[in-house]
């Protein structure tokens, strides 16, 4: 008769720490996105983890062939969206992570779009890519700066990460090492992968 009682009650402690875990965000409900501040590491211990997936006005930009672009095409992929530009020491410092990066996990479920802050537009911006073999990322161009504005963003370069619905969950002011261990983890924990080797 004691052993239904002692049951009980270690399943109902079992309840109770769980829903303390998460009510305290250690569970996965409170992720957004997958990710938390225990991503904030290495080259990337300046990440912003978003408390809640925010909303992102409509982002209108152009390719370099003058076609516009919009972060709505991507809905359902997770998007890295990155603020550079070609005058931009730390940028060019970036750049070839973030190719290496889109070469190594770019496809359906994710993508890394580049969005240049340079008034000279494609003249300038096409140059400088084929210049450092920047063949992977997608390139799009802010010439007027209404993107830069219209997601907050003060100083370059400056990173933010994208849900599958549009939303930001993460944000990095400054150079990361996106195609370090790091960085591979936190766009598999956005994309919903296990980690290679994880």
């Amino acid at each position: 008769m004691k052993k239904p009682v002692i049951a009980a009650l270690a399943a109902a402690v079992v309840v109770i720490v769980a829903g303390v875990l998460i009510y305290r965000g250690f569970g996965p409900a409170d992720k957004p996105g997958g990710i938390d501040a225990s991503f904030a590491r290495d080259s990337l211990a300046k990440l912003q983890v978003q408390d809640q997936p925010a909303p992102l006005p409509a982002l209108e930009m152009t390719r370099l062939d003058g076609s516009p672009v919009t972060l709505a095409g991507y809905r359902g992929k997770v998007v890295l969206l990155n603020f550079w530009a070609t005058w931009c020491a730390p940028c060019i410092e970036e750049m070839p992570a973030l190719n290496r990066l889109q070469a190594s996990l770019g496809g359906a479920d994710f993508t890394v779009l580049a969005v240049a802050a340079d008034q000279g537009g494609a003249a300038v911006v096409g140059p400088f890519l084929e210049k450092l073999n920047l063949d992977q990322i997608e390139v799009a161009i802010d010439k007027p700066m209404r993107t830069l504005g219209a997601t907050r963003v003060a100083g370059l370069p400056t990173t933010l990460l994208i849900d599958r619905e549009g939303r930001e969950i993460a944000r990095l002011v400054g150079i990361a090492h996106w195609d370090a261990p790091e960085g591979l983890a936190l766009i598999n924990a956005a994309i919903g992968k296990a980690a290679a080797g994880g």
